[in-house]
């Protein structure tokens, strides 16, 4: 592809060289180049691109996208830009004939629901017969293929990589998962969302390598309603109001909130042995432009019942709802795809018992793991047993919290391994204690997490819940550098046969 055509929609200088010039691939991996490539080169957080440029050059790049000067040979072409990051999302989807124009682009941010969230879509579209390619944190799926995922929101150029091969493979719409880091680092830069969502928003990824403030954390997620057509929004977030700050997009709102456009009422929490949900009421009230964008959901009532527990299944299934109304799908196809949606390791219930309940969820962190358990506890268990355990090489402090969260919201915790990394598992728990010790709570240790499933699982009583967290859909343990396949599903099974 010529290089004049790459940067058709990217503001840059000539430095050397001439954009008339025949561009084979490009790259911002410089192990990647070869003769004909164009680099990027990208400022990462651990290291420069600039300085890979003898290597590239060597290597056959005729290319350089910078930011900063550089010295190269003068036939090689040399475009300077403000951002490289921004640069290569907009020149990637250049070089893959902007496959984005070719579908219906949904993009999901907040601080949580964003996977629940599109596997219910997904699951809804499908059943009204729309052909739906999926990005997420778990993973990518393209037709039949499924590619696990590296990051919530891959680098632009992979995105545009899916996005063209998603088309080619019929996809009709897209629904992905847009981290703030994503929208941060312009991975998501260029692509015409067709409907933007905010999940919600809290304290989350504030650190040195992540976002210098929650104001910035805002910042960066409110950049999706400045990129989509129609933003929806929750209606009952406290942050709301900044969230919408500069938006440039039409918008609609669900939640409890009577002003909201798409409203759930008369919520129930559904407990049978081995089994937990939530049923509710959906009700839309749209009028003027709302109603002229949507007119098949002006007063809209729909029974729902959820095989996923707690209030925050009701927001995460309101969103699926709020987007698949604008595809005209059926009321029928929309309650029987959400009693059928799964996602793993998101509240997943494994069946174990006819007389307990137990469920794998992803919740590795004080507040994800305190709002799993403050809902499960309104289902009034017998007891409430929580096993996890904490990552090695990272945080101390998330130890404390998470043993304090534990100790005072379960009946029994079982605190085990989980991810030790270079760390010996016994000093990780023994981190956990000095957390769970704030607290009156009960708990046990057991090192190895088979043994500990097998533990809870034996000594289930009747009317308990379950919860093994941490894991979700990971499907293995990291000890020192290796990745050893473990999937708690597979644990589970092999315990209920003995093995």
């Amino acid at each position: 592809m010529r290089l004049e055509k790459l940067l058709e929609h990217v503001s840059y200088r000539c430095l050397q060289g001439s954009v008339d010039v025949e561009v084979k691939n490009v790259i911002n991996d410089s192990r990647k180049v070869e003769d004909g490539s164009l680099f990027f080169c990208i400022k990462g957080a651990v290291t420069d691109g600039h300085k890979y440029v003898p290597e590239v050059v060597a290597k056959g790049a005729k290319v350089l996208v910078v930011q900063d000067e550089v010295e190269a040979p003068q036939d090689v072409t040399v475009i300077q830009v403000e951002d490289t990051r921004y640069a290569m999302a907009l020149i990637s989807a250049a070089y893959f004939g902007y496959p984005a124009d070719e579908m219906k682009i949904i993009g999901i941010t907040g601080t949580k629901g964003k996977t629940t969230t599109t596997y219910m879509v997904k699951s809804i579209l499908e059943s009204a017969g729309y052909k739906v390619g999926l990005i997420g944190t778990i993973e990518v799926i393209i037709g039949d293929e499924v590619i696990p995922a590296n990051n919530t929101t891959p680098e632009s150029y992979t995105i545009q990589e899916y996005f063209r091969r998603m088309a080619d493979a019929g996809c009709q719409i897209v629904v992905m998962e847009v981290s703030s880091q994503g929208l941060m680092l312009h991975r998501t830069a260029g692509i015409p969302f067709e409907i933007g969502i905010f999940t919600n928003i809290e304290p989350d990824h504030i650190g040195p390598a992540e976002h210098e403030s929650f104001e910035d954390y805002i910042e960066c997620k409110s950049r999706l309603f400045r990129q989509c057509r129609l933003g929806i929004f929750n209606a009952d977030d406290a942050h709301l109001e900044k969230i919408l700050e500069g938006h440039t997009c039409k918008v609609e709102t669900f939640g409890f909130s009577e002003k909201a456009s798409l409203r759930a009422e008369n919520m129930q929490l559904v407990s049978r042995p081995g089994y937990l949900g939530i049923a509710y009421t959906v009700c839309g009230d749209l009028s003027g432009n709302e109603a002229a964008q949507c007119p098949d959901s002006r007063g809209m009532r729909l029974d729902v019942e959820i095989d996923i527990p707690g209030k925050f299944s009701v927001y995460n299934s309101l969103t699926a709802i709020a987007i698949c109304r604008h595809f005209k799908v059926a009321e029928d196809d929309i309650k029987n795809a959400l009693k059928a949606a799964k996602v793993k390791g998101r509240v997943e219930m494994v069946k174990v018992s006819d007389e307990f309940t137990l469920m794998i969820d992803y919740a590795h962190n004080a507040m994800a793991l305190e709002s799993l358990l403050t809902t499960l506890k309104e289902y009034h268990p017998h007891r409430l047993v929580c096993l996890f355990g904490c990552g090695g090489n990272r945080s101390k402090l998330r130890r404390y919290e998470m043993g304090e969260v534990s100790g005072r919201l379960a009946d029994l915790t079982i605190i085990t391994s989980d991810n030790p990394r270079f760390e010996k598992p016994e000093d990780i728990i023994a981190d956990i204690v000095t957390g769970i010790e704030k607290t009156e709570g009960k708990y046990v240790k057991i090192t190895d997490r088979k043994e500990a499933i097998a533990y809870a699982i034996h000594h289930g009583e009747p009317g308990d819940i379950v919860i093994l967290a941490g894991k979700g859909h990971e499907d293995y343990q990291e000890i020192e550098g290796k990745k050893y396949p473990m999937d708690e599903r597979v644990l589970i099974r092999e315990i209920l046969e003995g093995r």
